[in-house]
């Protein structure tokens, strides 16, 4: 598509929205991204800029970066501020990719520290995904339970920071992003948060956005995940109640199966359809696939034994692919627990290890939609930030993907998002507005 779009990222992650617009044919200037994680800011940085530093920072010494980086808020495990203290026991070569990760993606870093006269103009497209741990039924299960409420000081309250910023930008009447595209998870419609929601999505008409929000399922796209999720496109009209009434009478006919439909239709859904076996990697004659699978087998006990017993077994023993299994459960932060995504059998011949694996950072990352080329850059920047210490190990890049949005949804959702463009431009054409 000849059209670029100018793209802002809240809650960036590891960029599997800027992802799905490029695997779209469409032109992206991302003009910021937003991140406190410095691991997943840092995989951003490796996966869409590049895996090597640009050459003035790869020379500078690390009391010139801790200068630069001792005002922003940043995170190690994307739930708490990290202190400045830590930051200083960082290697040298840990704070340049930090550096880097923060300069080259625009990232402003902190939400709450982000005010709407530093927002950039011209944004056609602003992306938030905000933190799911108080709206998810396993954070649920781990006592998150103070949702989206306003106040509370939870993560997934970062929603209202959001607001804020558009609020913030209204008021000095700067120009507002013309689409918003929200994720997370379809709790969100629950008794105990939808009235939150609905007062989200009042305080986004007040600004003069109309949203419509789609339950949707990564395994309708493309991907062999079972992953539902909530989706919301908002589309600013500001004060024109003309484009309102045709955006009303647009959205009133659009429901989540024509979102799939429409985008099974295109040459983006064909080309890149994945079965589970496509996305296995368990050819261990090759060496670095093998040391990768031995990572991910647990000790033989008995409480992993029944990990095995009680989760999908994908990869049966004697290695044969389990066809009764269709795709995978939801990828997770954490693969070596009860539940799971599915175990593989897997026979390292290592005493006391299990007879099975978990899924490798590598294989979560491709039921996410993202590409080996881009578990390969990830590790280009697995460097120690103390000794012994990496950026990168596994259960980092396992969060990392667990945190992610199938790549693949987005498409769908961009797709959507692509035409309901190409309507509203018509009926401009068209003297409608």
């Amino acid at each position: 598509m000849k059209h670029t779009y100018n793209l802002v990222e809240f809650f960036s992650g590891i960029g599997s929205q800027v992802r799905a617009l490029e695997n779209l044919d469409i032109k992206v200037n991302t003009l910021g991204t937003c991140e406190w994680d410095i691991h997943a800011f840092v995989a951003y940085d490796a996966i869409h800029n590049s895996s090597r530093l640009d050459e003035d920072i790869s020379v500078m010494e690390k009391q010139e970066l801790l200068e630069i980086l001792k005002d922003y808020t940043l995170s190690n495990d994307g739930k708490e501020h990290m202190e400045y203290s830590m930051l200083k026991t960082y290697s040298v070569e840990a704070l340049r990719y930090i550096y880097s990760g923060i300069r080259r993606s625009n990232n402003f870093v902190d939400i709450s520290s982000l005010y709407g006269n530093s927002m950039p103009d011209n944004i056609d497209i602003l992306t938030y995904s905000f933190p799911c741990q108080d709206l998810s039924n396993v954070g649920a299960f781990h006592g998150y339970n103070k949702g989206i409420d306003k106040d509370s000081g939870s993560r997934s309250s970062l929603l209202w920071q959001v607001g804020r910023i558009l609020q913030e930008m209204k008021d000095d009447n700067k120009s507002l992003p013309r689409f918003l595209l929200m994720e997370n998870v379809p709790s969100l419609l629950s008794s105990r948060h939808k009235g939150n929601f609905d007062i989200w999505i009042n305080q986004l008409k007040n600004i003069g956005y109309f949203s419509k929000y789609f339950p949707l399922n990564a395994l309708d796209f493309g991907l062999p995940q079972n992953r539902p999720r909530l989706l919301m496109l908002s589309v600013y009209y500001g004060n024109d109640e003309e484009l309102y009434k045709m955006l009303e009478e647009y959205f009133n006919g659009i429901e989540s199966e024509d979102i799939i439909s429409s985008y099974q239709k295109t040459k983006y859904y064909r080309k890149n359809k994945k079965t589970i076996e496509d996305l296995l990697r368990i050819d261990y004659a090759r060496e670095y696939l093998y040391e990768e699978a031995i990572e991910c087998t647990p000790n033989d006990t008995p409480s992993r034994r029944k990990i095995w017993n009680e989760n999908p077994q994908i990869i049966l023993p004697g290695g044969v692919f389990n066809s009764d299994v269709q795709y995978i459960r939801t990828i997770t932060t954490k693969q070596d627990r009860n539940p799971n995504s599915g175990n593989l059998w897997f026979d390292s011949g290592v005493s006391g290890k299990s007879k099975f694996r978990y899924l490798t950072p590598r294989e979560c990352l491709l039921f996410m939609g993202f590409k080996d080329k881009d578990y390969k850059h990830i590790k280009k920047r697995d460097v120690d930030f103390h000794k012994g210490s990496s950026l990168f190990p596994r259960d980092k890049i396992i969060r990392m993907a667990g945190n992610s949005i199938p790549v693949k949804l987005l498409e769908g959702m961009f797709w959507f998002m692509i035409k309901t463009d190409e309507f509203i431009k018509e009926g401009v054409r068209n003297g409608r507005t």
